[in-house]
């Protein structure tokens, strides 16, 4: 099976800084101290068995925020060596998703310099707020701060996406958002994160939300991620979510991705991509081809 990944994670311990490593914690994904070991696209090449990772989009791994920029300098020479060596190596990441405050006062010093990679495709700043703390990334609603807000705009002037996590609480303020920067390609990080499983009314803000971030025609999803909210899945157990998701993007403004390594916690990389093809195993071959491959070539433009 032949696949584009858009959601993967690299790391260097030995030669960068990652502040949730250095001192891992546990959350509802688990305890990161597993995760504390170096993740290079070698290392991903190594584990996906049968799968056949064409490209792949690297996504800021909450590289030292005191450097934002290191951490794409670094990601762009991977690629740049891999480019230059003797045709065995593939040259990953072929897109860049990297770190920004957009609350900052230098945000367009940063924009900039990201922007002037020829790897970097957009920007990622997690923004999932909940009142619970076991689920709580951030404690500030970004997207109600005027200076966000209007640093957001940037964006647009480089040329970069939005890798928009949030929660189903989150998908009305992120719709309007979406709305006023209908020139900034959204993309809405693993199906929406739905979270709260415990009630109807969890599923139907996660349902409903989809369905106005939908209605917004910038804005994609990666079906990803999904293992976080169930440590012991099934392609049953995925199926519902997986559908889902795609019934309210549609084919054409959905893809699939691995979040790996993270979800390496809870099966392997070929198991993961055998699930999502199983549950699709009905669609066309265009409609698999565009979820698998095409659709994130397009939407991060590699």
């Amino acid at each position: 099976m032949q696949v584009v990944d858009p959601h993967v994670h690299f790391w260097d311990l030995r030669t960068h800084h990652y502040p949730w490593l250095a001192h891992p914690g546990t959350s509802f994904v688990g305890d990161a101290a597993s995760l504390k070991h170096d993740y290079l696209p070698e290392t991903l090449l190594a584990q996906a068995g049968a799968i056949d990772v064409l490209k792949v989009v690297h996504v800021e791994a909450n590289h030292d925020p005191a450097q934002p920029v290191e951490e794409t300098r670094w990601l762009q020479s991977l690629a740049e060596a891999a480019g230059e060596a003797d045709g065995t190596r593939r040259a990953l990441p072929n897109g860049i998703v990297a770190w920004a405050d957009l609350s900052a006062p230098d945000a367009e010093a940063t924009l900039a310099a990201h922007a002037s990679f020829a790897n970097v495709r957009g920007i990622r700043q997690i923004l999932n707020v909940h009142h619970d703390p076991l689920y709580g990334y951030v404690d500030r609603h970004f997207m109600r701060d005027a200076v966000w807000q209007e640093n957001f705009k940037l964006l647009a002037r480089y040329g970069l996406s939005f890798d928009l996590q949030i929660y189903p609480s989150q998908m009305r303020e992120a719709a309007e958002l979406a709305h006023r920067n209908a020139r900034t390609q959204f993309v809405l990080n693993h199906a929406g994160m739905f979270v709260d499983r415990d009630s109807v009314a969890g599923f139907r803000a996660w349902r409903d939300g989809l369905r106005l971030l939908s209605a917004c025609p910038n804005v994609a999803v990666k079906i990803s991620g999904l293992a976080m909210f169930d440590h012991l899945w099934t392609v049953e157990s995925l199926r519902p979510y997986v559908l889902e998701t795609i019934d309210a993007f549609g084919t054409e403004r959905a893809m699939f991705a691995s979040n790996f390594p993270v979800d390496r916690l809870f099966g392997t990389y070929e198991a993961l991509w055998q699930a999502y093809a199983r549950i699709v195993a009905g669609a066309s071959a265009s409609e698999r081809a565009a979820l698998f491959r095409g659709n994130a070539e397009r939407i991060y433009r590699i």
